[in-house]
Order: structure tokens, then sequence, then C-alpha cells
């Protein structure tokens, strides 16, 4: 149905303009057009597509458009990027022949299938990047003990790598606008690429204008998140939203003259006053309308009665084949109409074409890809506002019947090398079937969930998918099979949204990730198999940290280690332990100084540990000899932490994934900085630094790095503007990615830092001391007692400079005592607290008390000097270190 266009003045003004800053050269920009379905916004883009093509000339704008497919929904990764791409690849055939005719050939089997192939052949770099992404996705998701934070640049940097590919192509070519219909049906992996792209536009020649459908038909779909999305881009500047409302009376007029020249003048007011100015319905009632109706017209007063007067025209028969079409979709198969329906094909194609001849209610349509092998008619409705009400006609019972038998009549042979779509239209008629589809509907998702992780780097995608699969093992009754469901389907749900707890029971309106964790280890525990029993209890341990803190967190790992030594397994055993020696350092640095070495001991004696194929191994196997070498640094072990670190980062450096390399630089920065060497310290970090700016995208441990770097300058005074700014970025990023065990070192950094870079006016201070307090209140939470401890000395040195003598004397104490309670602690100097204690103490005319923390700090440094081998580290941490100088001078004392 060609709904007309008419007016929108204002709108086509709007887009013009884009198209004359983009000619102009004055950048590009992104225009949202919102309205309620039917109300002409595809009939605009349409309208603005036609008048820009018609008028291509040398130095004029091109325009490029992409649909999102709502029988898709949120499955299809990249699909609206890849068809945008793909028409700028063509569009440069003539400049390049040959080459882009390489791209176009993945489409013989539909590019939703081979997204990840076709961005990867397109794209420089990108291949190598899923391909890494993979290895990483696939460790983690089997390990379940990856720094998930690992994972999300791998995504971001993808969608970075394509947007660098687009806008290569875009400037290959006279300025661009490119529209994409319908946005509220987009993928999240779209999403994230458009994100990137419109904090490019400024200064580009590219243009985007989108179409989003406002009322609530799509409200179970992706549609909520994609409004909060636009919300936010708006709010940010990002684009504008303009709402397209209803027709104008003299539009309305414009289009009954037009149709119908000879209808009464009172027609457009009647028209106006019974539609609101909609424009599909206003199109609907003009199709009614005859002339000879008389002078006095009677007009439907709803959609829903224009489509009813429409289908009671047709058979019996007939309305069941539409019927039966519309709970396919919007665009459906004659194929599968009739073996649902039970007649034969034949007849049901015949059936269809009169519909569609006699009819005003559907129209052929080029099949999908993914059915070109059924040998079948295509056709879909006039319009989505005319689909919903052909759907809506049944009852809820009679549509789960027949979407289970859709579902039925799509799936044929195995599911292995099915193309992507047709996968995703399956698993939309399961979840949509009733409970006779829910055990079959968990396994197509939890399929499509793995795949979406692994092979497109579409974590969104994935996530959604594992919702299903656990809404559908719900309404399971209790059997095997649905425990085993469950605990596939949480362990990835949890890998994929770790990087957003935030330690929240609900991060970001997602699930109840301690109760989900519960739930899968309860079901490992009925099924009785040893390894889901020990992965589930680890899993727990984390969702717990997250939620609850560190000290019901270790409870359950030392639980999981504990299972692992019953069971036996060497491999289950040494996962659990290195797991468990890494959080228990947070508590007591002893124990887990006690359990990496077990680890080790167990690596070097157990010949199945060796096996450097399996990603579980070598991922723990990374994770367990870095944790090593950075706990004997905090335990004053200085010499054997730079060997072991030295060497753990010379073989990450030589990996193909390198996934745990900026963890590793990080610890090994930490130990160049306290013997010394800063130098080489600051090597490391930008190394770092650089590493996951070439693989793009937000990261906790790139936060950490930018801090340590910015602590390392700000102690230049030429250089405290930069650490300023450095510290600044890291903070806003750490609160981006939020990793529960990172965010308070990074807060105690930025507190520190101002403090350092503070003038004798006291700037920064209070800001200082905000940061301080919030560090307080949330490590008693969360039982990070080590960023506790830091922050009531940072308190207290903040304190001091303010004047403040009672109040720092009493943080100074706090920090002593509960460093007394807990002994060393990892990312903390012992001799530091100490020290700093002993300065305020001094200050506050406590000497007697003051002298003593200074003895104790000294020692400190002693110990550690004397486990020092090497003579001239030795004297370089006793010397250039300027902590350990003031500790010995008793600088700030007054002795």
């Amino acid at each position: 149905m060609q709904t007309g266009f008419v007016d929108r003045v204002e709108h086509m003004d709007e887009l013009r303009s884009l198209t004359a800053d983009l000619i102009a050269g004055r950048g590009g920009r992104a225009i949202v057009v919102d309205g309620a379905s039917g109300m002409g916004k595809s009939a605009l883009l349409r309208a603005f597509e036609a008048e820009v093509g018609s008028s291509r000339s040398p130095g004029g704008c091109r325009v490029v458009s992409a649909r999102c497919q709502p029988s898709i929904g949120s499955g299809l990764q990249y699909g609206a990027i890849v068809e945008v791409l793909l028409q700028l690849a063509a569009d440069q055939e003539v400049k390049q022949p040959g080459v882009i005719r390489r791209l176009l050939s993945f489409t013989g089997q539909g590019v939703v299938r081979s997204a990840p192939e076709v961005l990867s052949a397109m794209v420089p770099g990108l291949g190598a990047l899923f391909t890494l992404g993979k290895e990483v996705a696939e460790a983690s998701l089997a390990s379940g003990s990856m720094p998930f934070d690992s994972l999300l640049p791998f995504q971001q940097g993808a969608a970075v790598q394509i947007v660098d590919a687009l806008l290569a192509l875009v400037r290959q070519g006279p300025p661009t606008v490119v529209l994409i219909d319908d946005i509220q049906h987009s993928d999240p992996s779209s999403l994230l690429v458009l994100d990137r792209l419109l904090r490019r536009l400024p200064g580009e020649p590219f243009g985007l204008v989108l179409s989003h459908t406002t009322d609530g038909a799509y409200a179970d779909g992706p549609g909520s998140a994609v409004e909060e999305l636009l919300h936010d881009w708006a709010k940010s500047g990002l684009l504008r939203r303009r709402a397209l409302a209803g027709l104008p009376q003299d539009a309305v007029a414009e289009l009954v003259r037009s149709r119908h020249p000879e209808a009464p003048p009172t027609l457009p007011e009647q028209l106006s006053r019974l539609t609101s100015g909609h424009a599909v319905f206003v199109t609907l009632c003009l199709e009614e309308w005859r002339p000879d109706s008389g002078p006095v017209i009677e007009l439907p007063g709803s959609l829903s009665r224009v489509v009813e007067d429409r289908l009671r025209l047709l058979t019996e028969p007939d309305r069941e084949l539409l019927t039966i079409g519309a709970t396919q979709g919007e665009t459906f198969l004659s194929r599968t109409v009739a073996e649902v329906s039970g007649a034969s094909h034949d007849e049901v194609m015949e059936r269809l074409r009169l519909v569609a001849t006699r009819h005003r209610l559907i129209l052929p349509a080029q099949p999908p890809e993914w059915a070109r092998m059924d040998a079948s008619d295509g056709y879909r409705f006039v319009h989505s506002a005319l689909w919903g009400v052909v759907v809506n006609r049944q009852t809820p019972q009679q549509m789960r019947s027949r979407h289970a038998r859709i579902a039925a009549a799509l799936t044929s042979g195995p599911m292995d090398g099915m193309p992507l779509e047709r996968r995703l239209e399956i698993a939309r008629h399961l979840r949509e079937g009733g409970t006779e589809c829910l055990l079959a509907s968990a396994e197509v998702h939890y399929g499509l969930a793995r795949d979406a992780a692994m092979d497109g780097l579409s974590f969104a995608e994935a996530e959604r998918h594992c919702e299903e699969v656990i809404k559908a093992v719900h309404d399971l009754p209790q059997q095997e099979s649905r425990d085993r469901w469950l605990i596939q389907a949480v362990e990835l749900l949890l890998s994929l949204t770790e990087v957003r707890w935030r330690g929240q029971h609900r991060p970001a309106g997602g699930p109840d990730i301690d109760a989900l964790a519960a739930e899968a280890e309860a079901a490992a525990k009925r099924c009785g198999s040893p390894g889901p029993a020990i992965r589930t209890t680890l899993l727990r341990g984390k969702t717990l940290l997250a939620t609850q803190g560190l000290v019901p967190s270790l409870e359950k790992l030392r639980e999981a280690v504990e299972l692992a030594e019953r069971h036996g397994d060497p491999v289950a055993l040494f996962v659990a332990r290195v797991e468990y020696g890494r959080q228990v350092s947070k508590r007591r640095l002893a124990d887990g100084l006690a359990q990496l070495l077990e680890a080790e001991r167990m690596y070097a004696s157990a010949p199945r540990l060796g096996d450097r194929a399996d990603p579980v191994l070598q991922h723990a196997r990374n994770l367990g000899e870095m944790q090593l070498g950075i706990t004997l640094f905090d335990s004053g072990h200085l010499s054997d932490a730079l060997t072991r670190l030295t060497r753990c980062v010379q073989r990450l450096r030589d990996e193909p994934l390198k996934a745990e390399l900026p963890i590793a630089l990080n610890y090994l920065a930490q130990v160049h900085t306290g013997v010394g060497s800063y130098r080489d310290a600051e090597e490391v970090l930008r190394e770092a630094l650089d590493f996951e700016a070439g693989r793009g995208g937000d990261s906790g441990w790139h936060a950490y790095n930018k801090a340590l770097l910015a602590h390392l300058l700000v102690q230049r005074p030429a250089s405290r503007d930069q650490a300023l700014e450095l510290i600044a970025d890291a903070w806003a990023e750490t609160e981006r990615t939020w990793l529960a065990n990172l965010v308070p070192i990074v807060r105690n950094l930025y507190g520190e830092i101002l403090l350092l870079a503070s003038d004798a006016s006291g700037q920064f201070l209070d800001q200082a001391d905000r940061l301080a307090v919030t560090t307080c209140v949330e490590t008693r939470r969360s039982g990070m007692i080590r960023s506790e401890i830091a922050a009531h000395s940072l308190r207290s040195r903040v304190l001091l400079r303010q004047g403040d003598t009672a109040g720092a004397l009493d943080q100074a104490r706090q920090a002593v005592r509960i460093l007394d309670e807990v002994g060393d602690m990892p990312a903390l100097r012992t001799e530091e607290v100490l020290y700093r204690s002993a300065v305020v103490q001094a200050a506050g005319g406590v000497r007697t008390e003051a002298l003593a923390l200074l003895e104790r700090a000294r020692r400190e440094v002693a110990r550690k000097a004397d486990m020092i081998t090497d003579d001239s580290l030795r004297d370089r941490f006793l010397t250039q270190v300027p902590l350990n100088s003031a500790i010995l001078d008793g600088e700030g004392i007054g002795q």
C-alpha cells in the first residue's frame, strides 16, 4: 500500500538541510524521525531518497538505505550494518573492478549467516580480531574465571574497526546519507556500531537518518532498549529527535483531491476528525469511500473496523490462511501456511494469489534468502498496522498452537549448517509455542547464544538468548534435562553479564545474578555430576563477591576447592585453587600465597595440567602465575616477584591471544615502581595502554593502568596537569566498566593524586576527601579491606593538610588498627601505612606513638631489602624510592 506522500514540509526541509551541510563540507549529523506505526515515517524516508536520487549530480549526495527486520529481532548480528557496508562497497565496484564482487558473493547463502565473514572480508584486521575474540570467549566461558572485562574490549574494538571501514568507504565517494528504517528492531551489535559512529559524525561527509516507531506494537522485543538508547543519544547531543504527528487538514485535503477529485468538500474535515490525521488510516478510509456514498459520509471509527470489513469479504478458509500467515509474521511463506493448514501447497499458493489480486490486504514479496530452497511464494501485509489487527484476531491458545506448528514446519534436518536467520525464525516461534515447545526452545536458544558469543562477539544477543533458555526451563517440570539446560544457560549468561554486575543484584536492569547462580548450583547438585558442581560453586563465589562481599565469597570458593579435592580431577582442582588463591589474597595475603604456591606445585607435577591446547588450563595457568608474582611482591619478596613477572610478561607477549597481558603488565609496573625503577614502570604501563587502545573499547584494567601512570606523572611538577587529566579519564572509564575489585583501588589513586597535586590553597582536597569517604563506606560492605585501610590512611593525610589534626589522628589510628588485625595486604605497602600514621601522630604531638610506628616502618623496609638478592637493586630500593628514604631519614617526625 502506498500511503501517498503529502505535507511533511518541515521534516523534508530538515533532511534537505542535512544534505546541504554535507555538500558544503560542514560535517555530518544524525536525525531520528519518531512516530506511531503507520504515521508515514517510511514514506518520508522513501520520498527523501527518491528526491536525492533524482537530483544526483557531480558534487551532490548519495543515499544508502537499510531496514531492520521485525521478524528477526535482536538475534541478527550486525544486520543493518552489513547491509549498509555492502551497498557502499558495491558503489565502489566501478572504481575497483573485481575487488568488491568477492565480498558480494557472501550473499549467496544469506548475509545473515555470514555476517562475521562478510565483515572480516570488508574490514581490515577484523578477521583476526574475531578469531582472537572467539578463542578468548571460549576460554572465558569454559573456565568461568576470566576477568570478563577482557572480553568486552573485543566487541567494542570490532565496532571501532567497522566504523573506520565504513567511513573509509564513504570518503571514497560523494557525501553520503544513510537511512535506517524501523530502528526499533535493530540488533544490539548494530546499535553498538551506531553508537561509535554517532561520535564520529562531526567533520565527516556522512549523515544518518533513523525512523523509529514509538507505539507499543513491539513492547516485548528490543524496542524498549532502543528507546532508552535514543533518549541517551539525544540527551548527549549526538542526534536530534523529530516527531512525525498526524497529517494536518490541508494535507488530508490534498490526498482527497489526488484520490477522489469528485469528493464533497466536507470529506477532508471528516477524515481529519475521525483519523486524527493518521496517514495509513486516512488512506484506508479513502480506499473504502465510493462516489455513490452520497453527500453524507459514514466512515469507520477504528482501524480494526476497516480491516474486519475487508476480512469479511474473504471466505472462512482464506481468512484462516491469512491468520496463519500473520502468525508467521508481517512477511510469510506459502509453503509454511500450507503445512500448518494441512492443505496442499499448490492450492494454498493459488488461493493466496487470488487474495493478493482481489483484496487490499497482502502483496507478493520476495522470500528471504534463508527460504530460497523451500520453493515457496512470499507475501507481506500491506502495512504492519493491518498485520497487527489480523494476528490479534486469535485466542491466546490458537496463537500458541499455530506458532508451534510453524516452528515444526520450518524445522527440517539438523540445526548445524542451517542459516542463522532460519534458526532465529524457528526460535521465535518456539518461544511463542507454549508448553509443548519449551524443551526445544531451550535447546535452540542455547545454541544461538553460544554462536552469537563465540562467532560474532555479539554478547548482547547471546544474553537475550540465554534469558529465553532460562524462561523456558523455569516452566519445565523437574527433570535431568531441565537442570542441564539451566546450568549451561546460567553459566553462559552470568559470564556474559559479569562486566556489568556493579555490585548489585540486578545490574542495569538485568537478572538477579546471585539467585541464578544459587539455582544453577542447586541444579548441579541434583544432577550429581562433579564437574558442573565445581563450576557452579565457583560461579556462586563470584556472584557473592559482587552482591554480598568478600567474606561469603571466600567461603563458597573454598567449598569449590574442597569439592575438587574430593573429586580428584587435577584440572578442576587447579582451576578452583587458582581462583580461590586470587581472591583470598585480598583478605589474608599469607593464605593466598600458600594456595598459589600449591597451584604452582600442582602444575609442575601433574602432566595433564601442561596441555597447552586447553584454553581453560592455559588461562588458569596465566592467572595463577601472574597472581603469584604480585602476591610475592606484596609479601616483600621483591627479587622473586620481579623475576617471575618479567618471565610471565615475556611469555604472554609471545602468545597469540595476549588476553591477560594488560594485567601482567600492571603487576610488573607495580614491582618496578616498588624498587625505584620508574622509567621501566612507565614504559610497561604505556605498553599496556597502547595494547588495549589498539584493541579498542573500555576496560577496567586499561583504566587501572592509566591511573598508575597518572600516579607516576604527578610526582613531576611539570607533568601534574597531564596527570590530573589522565586520572580523570581513568576514573570515568572505571565507572563505565565497574570491576568490583578495581573500583576502590582506582578511586584511592584518584584521591592521592589530587592530594599530591594540591597547592598551598588546598585545591582538590575536598574532592580527595569525598573520594576517600566513599571508599570507606563501600569497602565496609564489600570486604575489600586493603582499600579500606588505604582510604583511612589517605583521609588522615588530607585532614592533616586541611588543619583537622584530631580527625587526621582518628583516621590514621583506624588504618593501623585494621592493618594490625589482618596483616600485610595486596596493593598496599605496610611500611607506607605505618609511616603516614607516624607523621600524623607527630603532628598531633603524640611522639611516643609516632616513633614506635616509624620504627615498625623501618623494620619493614629492612625486611624487604634483606630479601633482595641483587646488590644494585637493593641499593636502588633503599635510596631511589622516596618513601623508603623518608622512612629511613624519619622525615616529618622530628626525631
